[in-house]
């Protein structure tokens, strides 16, 4: 007899199992960590094409938020004169210190938005790749 709960696949077995008598050895299995991490398991194919444009976008959100920073900290900045040369031609003037204010949140927003975007692809593992080094069962004598 099986439960809803969890069930085994023996074909004509009616082994009952909890799920607290269950070892949660690999996170494909139970779908959590030690930490509570969950990892999701892709084909290589989608694993390449998420890293890839997931450490693309980081990196250019980095990049462009520090830009923004450097545009809220200096009076001189290109980016700065660009800004102000787009509102004055809509017709809007805004003080310095707002505008200093805005485009350093703006821009503590982009790289924060960046790694995040960057930690959620962490979570993608391809299918066989091995346990990530927190979670492996490792020997006393393996070093």
């Amino acid at each position: 007899m099986t439960t809803d709960t969890d069930t085994t696949h023996a074909s004509s077995d009616t082994t009952t199992t909890t799920a607290s008598a269950r070892p949660a050895t690999s996170t494909s299995e139970s779908g959590t960590g030690r930490r509570g991490r969950r990892d999701v398991e892709v084909p290589m194919r989608l694993y390449k094409t998420v890293t890839v444009f997931s450490t693309l976008i980081a990196v250019v959100t980095v990049v462009a938020g520090f830009f923004l920073l450097d545009a809220a900290t200096l009076q001189v900045s290109f980016l700065r004169a660009i800004i102000i040369a787009i509102l004055g031609a809509v017709g809007l003037s805004v003080p310095t210190g707002v505008l200093s204010t805005v485009l350093a949140v703006v821009g503590l927003l982009v790289i924060a938005f960046g790694a995040g975007v960057y930690t959620v692809s962490t979570r993608f593992r391809a299918e066989g790749m091995g346990k990530s080094q927190e979670d492996a069962d490792e020997g006393e004598n393996n070093g």
